[in-house]
């Protein structure tokens, strides 16, 4: 494939390469992309949720220590979400997404062990957040074989044309009040 370049409507100049075959970007908004997005979003916080809901009656229950854990990975799974949304297309985030997902449905199954069938059909919560947490790996490894690897999206970052870099320090390689090596202001 040749690399050429073309304009698009707002002026900025992007390759043929950086397209699919459809003619439509192949960046992070390509419509499929956002479309997973929203779903791995989606059942990321469907699982926080029905876990959420899961620990908040039985937090004061003190020799158990599942509500307790169970908190702490919804949380993980609403950032992962909030990530999601608002982050850039990075191979290790929609890995962690798919990941503690996975993870919520194995322990799921070594906590119940062969009797997973009569657990499932005895709590209909559970049934949300097994379908949630499938639904959820299966969007996550998509965007993951989607996006592009790391190393390009921080190239294209760093060589953003809209200038949203504003903040960044690229002698120090950090945002905000970044300090050079010796301790001083940059």
């Amino acid at each position: 494939m040749s690399r050429t370049e073309s304009t698009d409507r707002t002026g900025r100049s992007e390759s043929i390469e950086d397209r699919e075959d459809d003619g439509v970007p192949d960046g992070r908004d390509a419509p499929r992309k956002r479309l997973l997005r929203a779903i791995a979003a989606q059942a990321a916080a469907i699982s926080a949720a029905v876990h959420l809901l899961w620990a908040w009656p039985r937090l004061l229950d003190p020799p158990d220590a599942r509500p307790y854990l169970f908190v702490l990975a919804a949380a993980l799974a609403v950032g992962i979400a909030v990530a999601t949304l608002r982050a850039g297309e990075y191979r290790r985030l929609y890995a962690l997404g798919a990941g503690t997902l996975g993870a919520f449905l194995g322990g799921y199954l070594a906590w119940h062990g062969g009797g997973t069938g009569e657990a499932l059909a005895a709590d209909p919560l559970a049934i949300v957040a097994v379908v949630g947490e499938t639904v959820g790996v299966v969007a996550f490894l998509a965007l993951y074989r989607l996006a592009p690897p790391t190393s390009v999206v921080l190239e294209r970052h760093r060589t953003d044309p809209d200038g949203d870099d504003e903040g960044r320090d690229d002698r120090a390689g950090r945002t905000g009040n970044a300090r050079n090596d010796d301790g001083g202001e940059p």
